[in-house]
């Protein structure tokens, strides 16, 4: 838990320091190496901070599966909160960016950690493939629209 906390700090400072130097931490708004620089590095600490927190989740209580249904009713906490509040859709960005990672641990691990320990047991292979098959699904099922890029009127 110790370690997911200074993570946290590290992304709490990261976003703090680069909205204090450029004004904004929004990703429509990566227009310059300074920007893309704090970008990754805010990325880089989210990243870390949320595989650790899903581990940590996981190994505290929950399990695999109850690790990924917390970050995912989390997730859908901030989706509800997208489309029904006025909440900054920046905050929002960050907040569910960050709950995908611990998401991404509980789930990969649940796929391939040992029955006994409240996994599946799937090989790499297995667990890949069951990954693309979902992300294939989601892709046919679930509408897609194109993109602007935010320098477009």
């Amino acid at each position: 838990m110790g370690g997911s906390l200074i993570l946290f700090a590290l992304v709490l400072l990261s976003l703090g320091v680069w909205r204090a130097v450029v004004g904004s931490v929004s990703v429509t708004a990566i227009t310059s190496r300074k920007v893309e620089a704090f970008y990754w590095m805010t990325i880089l600490f989210s990243n870390t901070l949320g595989t650790a927190l899903g581990d940590w989740l996981a190994d505290s209580g929950p399990g695999y599966e109850g690790g990924a249904l917390i970050f995912g009713a989390m997730l859908a906490v901030i989706a509800a909160a997208y489309f029904v509040t006025e909440i900054s859709h920046t905050l929002l960005f960050w907040a569910a960016f960050i709950l995908t990672r611990p998401l991404g641990a509980t789930l990969g691990d649940l796929l391939t950690k040992p029955v006994a320990n409240g996994g599946f047991n799937l090989s790499r292979i297995e667990s890949s493939a069951t990954i693309a098959v979902f992300i294939l699904g989601c892709i046919l099922v679930l509408p897609q629209r194109a993109g602007r890029h935010p320098g477009e009127a």
